[in-house]
């Protein structure tokens, strides 16, 4: 089992402002507006050879906490690596790439205790999911860690999905200043390298405010979770041509996201647990 869907916020004040000055806030009958960032042409560089992108605006099911028949209408949707791609649809491969799972960190322990990010001797985790940090410090390791998570890249291609999206991108949030926001992007672009020689097309998965340095990454399109609520969805949709899978875990958030947003990137709503539907908990809808 996965954990629950994760909604990394950073809320760098540093570049609240310049989220703000784009991404307009005000009140409406529901108590939460978005205002749309008017889009600049998109940097994003034509594909790989064999990469092909999911279209833009595509209905979208996230499915990361366990896979089930899709609903209708769906086109793209996002499973486990452990789990099998759904015939007849986009397929996106989740991958936790920068941190280790809880019920993993034991075999890490054993068999790459060296590639764990250690402060004074002691495992960095972050403490919201119980995971420890993958030390992606030096180019060394980097390199050791991408031939690890490569494998993984390898088999979601092996398995039949057509595109990775590797999680905890912005790791460096939680390191105690260990690790910065250039190294994320250094084992991004390995990442992304990886998968577009495995023919996988690869995601941003949250981090808005790496944008400004990570359209060169290689990054294909976007998985943001809760953008809406913290209006973020129009940097996304500016950097990658609207190729943006929005996921919103609150009904209020997720209406104002629709009102704005839905005629143009593919927003739905999931239950925080992303469970699969039969679950007393499971929640789901698309604009």
């Amino acid at each position: 089992m996965r954990p629950p869907a994760r909604r990394r916020r950073t809320l760098l004040l540093a570049l609240a402002g310049v989220v703000a000055a784009t991404l307009l806030t005000g009140c409406a009958s529901e108590g939460i507006e978005i205002a749309p960032h008017p889009p600049t042409p998109a940097s994003i560089a034509p594909p790989a050879p064999g990469v092909v992108r999911p279209e833009p605006h595509a209905r979208f099911d996230y499915q990361i906490g366990g896979a089930y028949a899709p609903p209708p209408g769906v086109r793209v949707l996002s499973r486990d690596r452990t789990a099998r791609p759904e015939p007849g649809r986009y397929n996106i491969c989740y991958i936790n790439a920068f941190q280790v799972q809880p019920d993993a960190l034991d075999r890490w322990q054993r068999e790459h205790p060296d590639l764990l990010l250690r402060d004074g001797g002691t495992i960095v985790m972050d403490t919201e999911w119980n995971e420890a940090l993958l030390d992606i410090s030096t180019d060394a390791k980097r390199t050791a860690l991408a031939a690890i998570v490569g494998d993984w890249i390898d088999e979601c291609a092996r398995s039949g999905y057509q595109a990775v999206e590797p999680d905890n991108f912005e790791s460096y949030t939680r390191s105690h200043r260990l690790l910065t926001p250039a190294d994320d992007i250094a084992f991004a672009r390995l990442l992304a390298a990886r998968a577009h020689a495995a023919h996988l097309a690869v995601a941003q998965k949250n981090g808005a405010e790496l944008i400004d340095r990570s359209t060169d990454v290689g990054f294909d399109f976007a998985v943001a979770e809760e953008c809406g609520r913290y209006d973020e969805c129009g940097a996304y949709a500016a950097a990658y041509a609207n190729r943006v899978f929005v996921v919103e875990y609150a009904k209020p958030h997720f209406t104002a996201t629709c009102r704005v947003w839905g005629g143009k990137l593919s927003v739905v709503l999931r239950d925080r647990n992303v469970t699969p539907a039969g679950n007393r908990e499971y929640r789901y809808e698309t604009c």
